[in-house]
């Protein structure tokens, strides 16, 4: 092992976009070349990790090199490594440093070919070549870079051969000239092995300000009802309905052109027969981490069960397969639908396929579930909060629907065995999330549970 990959190995699993916490390692090994060689020098590692239960996983890590320790990088600070001359170099993580952010967009302005790495201009709008880049700091799975108001980039930690569906799916909408994206300014990707697929490294999107995001607008109008002990969910000052549907009527104009630009097929029965048999391998993994979930693993199954004999038509297309309300931005022109990757941890020739807009409705439906619950965490046993939270998620969610129904989606019938069973797929996921990171939590989707296999 290198002195740079001794660094890497020490540092990476402290990271929060690093998804390998907890697991073994066996080996681990770096591929680096130089990106820019100004000051600070930028060089680009990909770094391939292999656990010890055989599965292996790759990780871009940019690294700014300094001659002397910087004070005002010491949170970036990585390490020191001993040059062939015995001086000192300084690593620091490159997307922390201002200053090592400058070179993405210059090469990207170029359409550069930088060792095995080729820069893609979408060639649609300005890009503010020579601005540095200010780190977001709340990302999980990726790092992304704001540069001044105008663009953001997004740096895919984990690499897999193929195109990410965030750059897929953002260029066919931009084709589609869809309203409710941020537009696609460019996007990076890298050589991989002999017969391997290029990896999607990062994209830059026009950058969206003065905005808000779904989450905080749906539980500031949630905290206003629960202020207004007298008043009902549509009496409020802060009611959200309004907005509800006008994202349920954005959802379905984002599906209506993804199924417009993209591949569709009806799905046949071996779809809706694999799709029943994932949910209740989920289920049955989930039971060993959530006991508390066994009450209702009967009526899970017999809900999945009629996911393989149901009639509902369905005809598969590429969707979100991440939605929740964290993931749109609300503008004064509308709502902006974000980050079409899907679920980071799934593989991504996973993410790419087909699938029917109900997952995302499902997606969107738990989601105004947890903004009307999240406050009950700190008083569960309060019937009036109950009762006002469940008011409000009903009132939300209908209005989402009726949008969506409205704006032409597929539609949403009200006894549909499919929309039910992803909300119920959905829950299942989240008491596992809960169970292992917020078990305070656990209460909200085990009552979602309740009513979802309860038939209300």
């Amino acid at each position: 092992m290198t002195a740079v990959t001794d660094l890497l190995a020490g540092w990476m699993p402290g990271q929060r976009w690093f998804g390998g916490k907890g697991r073994d390692w066996a080996e681990v090994s770096d591929e680096g070349f130089f990106l820019d060689q100004s000051d600070p020098v930028l060089s680009v590692h990909r770094v391939q990790i292999t656990y010890t239960d055989g599965a292996t996983e790759t990780y871009l890590v940019p690294l700014s090199w300094r001659e002397s320790p910087a004070e005002e990088l010491a949170g970036a600070f990585i390490g020191a490594v001993t040059g062939s001359n015995g001086t000192e170099n300084y690593a620091y993580d490159a997307m922390r440093d201002r200053e090592a952010t400058v070179p993405w967009l210059t090469h990207l302005v170029a359409a550069s070919t930088v060792g095995p790495m080729r820069f893609h201009p979408a060639g649609v709008a300005h890009i503010p070549e020579g601005l540095p880049g200010d780190i977001i700091s709340t990302e999980q799975s990726n790092t992304s870079l704001v540069y001044g108001e105008s663009a953001i980039l997004k740096l895919f930690r984990r690499l897999e051969p193929g195109l990410n569906p965030d750059v897929e799916i953002h260029d066919a909408l931009r084709r589609a000239e869809n309203p409710h994206i941020a537009g696609l300014l460019g996007h990076i990707e890298i050589d991989g092995a002999p017969g391997e697929e290029p990896a999607t490294v990062a994209m830059l999107q026009t950058f969206v300000p003065n905005a808000s995001d779904g989450w905080r607008l749906a539980t500031s109008s949630v905290r206003d009802l629960y202020a207004e002990a007298d008043l009902h969910a549509d009496e409020v000052g802060g009611d959200f309905a309004g907005e509800s549907e006008r994202l349920g009527e954005a959802t379905a104009s984002v599906h209506a052109d993804l199924a417009r630009v993209l591949p569709t097929e009806p799905a046949d029965r071996d779809w809706y027969r694999t799709l029943a048999e994932q949910m209740t391998q989920r289920l049955d993994a989930a039971l060993a981490v959530v006991p508390d979930l066994a009450e209702h693993a009967d009526a899970l199954r017999t809900l999945y069960t009629a996911v393989a004999g149901t009639e509902e038509p369905v005809t598969r297309q590429r969707v979100h397969g991440d939605l929740h309300l964290g993931q749109v931005l609300r503008t004064t022109s509308g709502w902006i639908v974000l980050d079409f990757e899907g679920e980071p941890a799934r593989p991504l020739a996973a993410r790419r396929e087909l699938d029917t807009p109900l997952r995302d409705v499902a997606g969107m439906l738990r989601s105004f579930d947890y903004a009307a619950r999240h406050m009950l965490v700190e008083q569960p046993d309060d019937p009036q909060r109950a009762y006002r939270a469940q008011e409000w998620a009903e009132r939300n969610r209908a209005a989402f629907c009726a949008g969506y129904s409205a704006a032409g989606g597929v539609p949403l019938a009200a006894d549909s065995a499919l929309l039910r069973a992803f909300e119920a797929d959905k829950a299942v996921y989240e008491c596992v999330y809960e169970a292992r990171n917020r078990p305070h939590w656990l209460m909200i989707p085990l009552s979602s549970l309740s009513r979802l296999t309860s038939g209300d």
